[in-house]
């Protein structure tokens, strides 16, 4: 049963060409469950073409928190995925956080009911 505490978001991104990927989809997305209250990442997933390749990016991004900073994901990305969707995954993840940050200001302006 849903408890109404995570949000469903995500980031996209154009794909490189050359991309195997690119073939199935024009932009790279990448999704994420994430704790409203601290930001947290419970599940992430994204559209890379293999099995693989979803299942490290989402084990690279499961624990971050979005209330801090997108930053040490990022380096993450950097330092341990070296195929072609490296800037595309980035960009992802940068618009998948200014999403939540959009999100969170939103309720901050909510008036209590």
């Amino acid at each position: 049963m849903f408890n109404g505490k995570t949000i469903f978001i995500a980031g996209h991104a154009r794909l490189p060409q050359g991309m195997a990927a690119k073939s199935v989809f024009e932009t790279l997305t990448i999704t994420a469950e994430v704790d409203v209250k601290y930001g947290v990442v419970l599940e992430a997933s994204c559209t890379l073409a293999t099995e693989h390749g979803r299942e490290f990016i989402g084990r690279l991004l499961k624990g971050i928190s979005l209330n801090d900073s997108v930053d040490d994901a990022i380096e993450s990305i950097q330092s341990y995925y070296r195929g072609k969707a490296a800037n595309a995954l980035i960009a992802a993840l940068k618009d998948l956080d200014l999403h939540f940050q959009q999100i969170k200001a939103g309720e901050k302006t909510k008036l209590p009911s």
